[in-house]
């Protein structure tokens, strides 16, 4: 248990939790949504912001928020455009993020720095971004809890949504700007490029086994923590990338999941057959 008498890992994993919380419910509502590949786009806009804090001189996880939330807007009022493809919004946006982080980082000095936001680095973090994630996430966790009921309506039926009287506007402008903050502030974490993957994994995992919209939240947020965590303890040991590591952890386990559950299923029609 000596990985605990590091501060540098203390931190890890508070910050590491409290992302595997608001990332995966976050995530739910996002797959729902049939928006999958929403978290790509974003993150690599994210990374823009990154780069134009480098080069600029702010806090890139400021700059990562910022454009994260303009970018999150920008995919709503596209897709509102394009409503029989709202796929373009998120290539669109994607586009335009690595098009602004490929010009940003011409002007970046400390390119390790700029590199260390593709895959994350989550023992990197210093005490005034723990601060800033610590409170972005009590934000977004506030928010997600007090929103529950509108949300649960308006991801299975936007329409009968607004007929009850849900303010859906105000709702899903509420819900892009967490969904910007949750990316943007995951990945100085978990990483620009496998940030998607930590939003997308625990809730696949969870909807093998869950029975419910609330089970599913829950097994979502469980299976994101035991990633997190087994993730961060094989990247201290083995001396790999924290936030790859707890991403392919995810893979495995989902792997795996998907397998017992094919198996338990073909036993079930063999014990009906006889």
């Amino acid at each position: 248990m000596e990985i605990f008498e590091y501060a540098f890992m203390q931190k890890a994993f508070i910050v590491g939790l409290l992302i595997s919380v608001i990332t995966p419910a976050i995530g739910l509502i996002v797959v729902l949504k049939r928006l999958s590949m929403i978290g790509d786009a974003l993150s690599h806009n994210a990374l823009a912001g990154v780069a134009a804090g480098l080069a600029f001189g702010f806090n890139p996880i400021i700059g990562a928020v910022g454009i994260s939330i303009l970018s999150a807007f920008g995919i709503e009022k596209i897709r509102k455009s394009f409503p029989k493809y709202s796929e373009l919004s998120i290539a669109i946006i994607m586009a335009t993020g690595i098009g602004l982080a490929g010009i940003f980082s011409g002007f970046v000095k400390n390119t390790a720095v700029f590199t260390s936001f593709l895959f994350g680095s989550i023992v990197a973090i210093t005490d005034f971004e723990l601060y800033i994630i610590l409170i972005l996430s009590i934000v977004v966790i506030c928010a997600l809890i007090m929103m529950y009921k509108e949300l649960f309506y308006i991801t299975f039926d936007e329409e009968s949504a607004r007929l009850a009287g849900v303010p859906v506007k105000l709702v899903d402008f509420i819900f892009t700007l967490l969904t910007a903050i949750t990316i943007s502030i995951s990945a100085r974490t978990v990483g620009a490029l496998v940030i998607s993957s930590l939003m997308v994994i625990p809730v696949a995992t969870s909807m093998q086994l869950a029975k419910s919209y609330k089970q599913t939240i829950v097994f979502s947020i469980l299976f994101g923590m035991f990633f997190t965590i087994f993730g961060l303890f094989i990247s201290y040991y083995l001396g790999l990338k924290p936030g790859a590591t707890i991403v392919m952890t995810g893979v495995i386990i989902l792997v795996l999941t998907i397998a017992l559950r094919a198996v338990a299923g073909k036993k079930t029609i063999k014990s009906i057959s006889k």
